[in-house]
């Protein structure tokens, strides 16, 4: 879900008669938060937030009106409470979210059978063959959001380009409740004026490097010399970002995203309260997850924690990565991630999962860049290994843990997460 605030919205309100913008990228406004409005219309306009009221909790999602306050998805609630005292909070209902996704994504489906859906709450759409029937990209685009406030009471935003980058990134640019329709002829206009930190694969870290360069807009980055990104980044690094900052994205829509799902998890039969002692077991459950999905030659777009702790409280975290993935390293990352999120000293786990969901077969990811292949290759090899020799005659030196007496311990037995 976007972080934005919508201070910097940009929207194309006059008509655009350009056809080349076929790629759709539509997302839903603050989706969670606006569910719960629909039969809180008394909160509509007030900082709401989203979750449970626990210091000890986290945002699941807010209002714009929260956002401004600098309240976030996924930030302890601690913490959102304290930059927004007089937010009205309000507990998640996940069932109603389903419920509307489902309802919107119908709507989605009317307009074009191409519809690549991206978790629960956004999607891409190819509408270049719904032209002759519904007109201009400008034209779908405003329909498709007066289709969904009109039959379900909330608002999308619509990005649309001739590539999925730009869509996304200009779905982005126009919320809350807006269209903007870049044509082919605009990328680079529209692009390169953009901070780095729009670019896919630009994190915090990515980001000051960049500014140690002198690098700060996409416009820099795209006039940086090749072999000077390369240099900072890394080859896979430097020719992704230089590709990006010139529209150039090969990626088509993939209609072909599942609901499948391929995890693992673990109970304990002693409860783990150490942050080290979870991540290796993560690492376990990253491998495992990971093998799966090779073997089944798909890769996961999204990475899902599944927590339990003592008392039986259950909570869930999923993350949409940029590119999907098959490796294990990857996986372990953003699984541990998520659970950073949620760690608090003297917490008490009793299970914990891995999942790999919304799966796309691995030769139609259309990845532009491939940040994972060093790793791939890694675990390719044990694979084969494995494959002669039996599965965990290699293994991460992490998770070869030796008793006292210089014995390695046999492993927990996994469960399947289903």
């Amino acid at each position: 879900m976007s972080k934005q605030d919508g201070s910097n919205r940009l929207v194309s309100d006059a008509p655009v008669d350009d056809v080349s913008a076929t790629v759709l990228h539509v997302d839903m406004d603050a989706f969670f938060a606006s569910v719960e409005l629909l039969d809180r219309p008394d909160l509509v306009g007030l900082p709401v937030i989203v979750g449970h009221d626990s210091d000890r909790s986290v945002v699941t999602a807010a209002t714009y009106e929260a956002r401004r306050y600098g309240v976030n998805s996924a930030m302890p609630m601690a913490i959102a409470k304290r930059r927004c005292p007089n937010a009205i909070i309000v507990e998640p209902h996940f069932e109603k979210y389903r419920d509307q996704s489902a309802a919107v994504m119908a709507i989605f489906d009317r307009f074009t059978p191409r519809v690549e859906r991206l978790g629960i709450d956004e999607a891409f759409l190819d509408v270049a063959g719904a032209l002759r029937l519904y007109g201009t990209p400008w034209e779908i685009g405003r329909a498709i959001r007066r289709t969904v406030h009109a039959e379900t009471g909330l608002h999308c935003s619509v990005g649309a380009a001739s590539t999925k980058f730009v869509a996304k990134l200009a779905s982005s640019r126009s919320k809350p409740d807006g269209l903007l329709v870049v044509p082919a002829a605009d990328t680079i206009a529209f692009l390169h004026p953009q901070p780095v930190s729009a670019l896919w694969g630009v994190g915090g870290k990515t980001q000051e490097t960049l500014e140690r360069r002198g690098i700060r807009t996409v416009g820099d980055l795209a006039n940086t010399p090749l072999g000077s990104l390369v240099s900072a980044l890394g080859p896979a690094g430097g020719q992704r970002l230089h590709d990006l900052s010139w529209g150039r994205d090969p990626r088509v829509v993939d209609t072909g995203v599942g609901e499948k799902s391929i995890g693992h998890e673990v109970t304990f039969g002693h409860d783990l309260t150490e942050r080290d002692d979870v991540a290796r077991e993560l690492l376990r459950l990253a491998d495992k997850v990971a093998v799966r999905l090779r073997h089944a030659d798909v890769q996961a777009r999204t990475v899902a924690l599944k927590v339990r702790y003592t008392d039986f409280t259950t909570l869930t975290r999923s993350r949409t990565l940029a590119e999907p993935t098959d490796v294990a390293k990857r996986l372990h990352r953003e699984a541990v991630e998520l659970y950073d999120v949620l760690h608090r000293p003297g917490n008490r786990i009793r299970l914990i999962g891995v999942r790999g969901e919304n799966l796309v077969p691995a030769a139609a990811s259309n990845a532009l860049w491939d940040d994972d292949a060093p790793w791939r290759e890694t675990e390719t090899t044990v694979d084969a290994v494995a494959a002669r020799f039996g599965a965990g005659v290699l293994r991460p030196a992490s998770l070869v843990r030796r008793t006292p007496d210089g014995h390695v311990p046999h492993a927990r037995q996994d469960l399947r997460w289903r």
